[in-house]
């Protein structure tokens, strides 16, 4: 979040940050806040609020205690509000707001919690510790100026195994940079379920079902005499909790036909790339104008999104006299997995309820988004937000919904 604010709102307490940061303690104080009012369609007019204030903490172990090269990294949060989506769309599985949690509000929440340290001139990076895998895996500042796609897409943090800020899983990465451009990494994480421990710091009550082993190839190369950054990431994970059938269950009707299948491990492919297509107003990555794509598949029959894919940009300076405004757009597709809408239909069709908040046999859902970004002050951001919601609730019943809000980003 930090880095799209660009600076401090109070730089009077400059000198101060220095003194702490030359004796081993730096912090960044962030607030995000995001309200979204759902104007057209879906189940009713209304508006929501959501924020997120955290404190992000970074302490020198070799200026603290001797550990020369040893980082500790950590976050405590609070975030409050309601979710616009459950509210006022009728849609439950896709987040039309990035501040959210399934958790529900939190004081002072621990997030990310781990110890970091590079070898050999930054070849080899560790970190060890309590860590949401989506700030390490599949995911970018780029695709967090969106709120649909932050901190990755929705298909890579709604399953389980993909620990997403707040929630963080115990584990580690090792990544290894043979070459400038080239980016492997790779881990193991315990995972649990995603509904446990709403403060963060209950880690005895944490229960077991299984681990999960992200890899992840980065090829981050610069084309042409401007040096214009690309990323092109190749992942996979591998998360061995065993997990039931989605058909759910099966009609007496057709119980002797029609079995689930036994539980089992789910993985999860993705692809992802942005392209820098122009630059202004700088050497920094973010300085210029990106398209961006993605693809994401996880194992139809145990996974509610089955595939997802986008592809969009994000443009710096396109009005004059607005160097650093950005404007970004973007298109997502969201596919159910196909035994989730057949045991729908199954059920159906006998004339037995579907469950709560589901109004037929979902099977997909689309997003247009689109964003204006408008660096007020140094630490301060305010952006504009627009949401096209087809299909919400991944059916034909409720009608399309649109949503118009601001997000708002400040740094201490």
């Amino acid at each position: 979040m930090a880095e799209q604010a660009f600076g401090n709102l109070v730089p009077q307490i400059r000198p101060w940050r220095d003194w702490l940061s030359n004796r081993g303690f730096s912090f960044e104080l962030t607030y995000k806040g995001e309200g979204m009012a759902n104007v057209g369609g879906g189940l009713s007019k209304g508006m929501d609020y959501v924020h997120d204030l955290r404190v992000s903490m970074l302490f020198d172990l070799g200026r603290l205690v001797g550990l020369n090269g040893w980082y500790l990294h950590g976050i405590i949060m609070n975030r409050e509000g309601r979710q616009v989506g459950w509210d006022h769309v009728g849609e439950r599985n896709v987040l039309l707001t990035e501040v959210w949690s399934i958790h529900g509000p939190a004081a002072a929440r621990l997030a990310d919690l781990y110890v970091e340290k590079s070898f050999l001139h930054n070849r080899i990076n560790i970190n060890v510790g309590r860590i949401a895998l989506t700030h390490t895996y599949a995911t970018s500042v780029l695709l967090c100026t969106f709120m649909t796609q932050c901190s990755a897409p929705m298909a890579i943090r709604e399953p389980a195994g993909w620990s997403v800020y707040p929630k963080t899983s115990w584990g580690g990465t090792v990544r290894f940079r043979p070459t400038r451009d080239l980016t492997l990494r790779t881990g193991i994480y315990k995972i649990g379920p995603k509904a446990q421990d709403n403060t963060g710091w209950a880690w005895g009550s944490e229960s077991t079902t299984g681990i999960q082993t992200p890899v992840e190839v980065t090829w981050e190369p610069f084309f042409g005499p401007r040096k214009l950054p690309g990323h092109y990431k190749l992942g996979y994970g591998h998360d061995t909790s065993p997990y039931p059938d989605l058909i759910g269950t099966v009609p007496a009707a057709y119980a002797a036909i029609i079995h689930a299948h036994k539980e089992k491990p789910r993985d999860t492919f993705y692809v992802e790339a942005d392209q820098m297509v122009y630059r202004k107003h700088g050497e920094y990555q973010m300085a210029g104008g990106y398209l961006l794509a993605g693809y994401i598949h996880n194992t139809p029959s145990i996974s509610n999104f089955a595939d997802e894919f986008y592809f969009g940009a994000s443009l710096l300076g396109l009005i004059p006299h607005r160097p650093f405004d950005r404007f970004g757009v973007m298109y997502s597709y969201y596919q159910m997995s196909p035994r989730l809408t057949y045991g729908q239909s199954l059920r159906q069709s006998a004339g037995l309820a579907l469950g709560p908040y589901i109004t037929g046999p979902q099977t997909h859902s689309a997003i247009l988004e689109a964003y204006y970004g408008i660096p007020v002050t140094p630490g301060l951001v305010m952006t504009p937000e627009f949401e096209y919601v087809m299909r919400p609730g991944e059916t034909s019943v409720i009608p399309n919904a649109m949503l118009v809000g601001l997000k708002v980003i400040a740094n201490l």
